[in-house]
């Protein structure tokens, strides 16, 4: 991988979300965005972030991501991959302007590569987004 990703958030099953987002905001994140089945929160200094996935969110399990700060990279990390034999989901674009695929390791962990604008994840919430710093 290139000098310009970082590990960027961690995804939890959680079985009860407003207990679990009062305990992760009461530690200082901030919710980035909020759905009916999961929700996002973040280091307001740094932007790793944690994802809350409720018992009803389907989309993917826990796993843990790479964030990527060009787009282009997160195809080249799927290409080599697979070039190496590894099974990879496909790329999807998702509505925030990220994009990402999801694969799991030889261990048969779940992870995600992720591209995250520079600028950070914009949120539904209302608030800003938190600039990354990938040095």
């Amino acid at each position: 991988m290139s000098a310009t990703h970082r590990l960027g958030h961690v995804a939890l099953r959680v079985q009860d979300m407003d207990r679990a987002k009062r305990f992760y905001l009461a530690l200082g994140l901030r919710l980035t965005w909020e759905a009916d089945d999961w929700c996002y929160v973040q280091w307001p200094s740094s932007g790793e972030g944690i994802a809350l996935l409720s018992p009803d969110y389907k989309a993917a399990g826990p796993h843990f991501a790479f964030h990527f700060q060009n787009r282009a990279e997160v195809d080249q990390i799927r290409e080599q991959l697979v070039g190496q034999g590894h099974s990879c989901g496909p790329v999807h674009d998702h509505r925030d302007g990220t994009a990402s695929f999801y694969m799991q390791d030889p261990e048969g962990n779940w992870l995600e590569m992720l591209y995250e604008p520079a600028a950070g994840l914009p949120s539904n919430v209302g608030a800003a987004p938190i600039p990354l710093n990938y040095a």
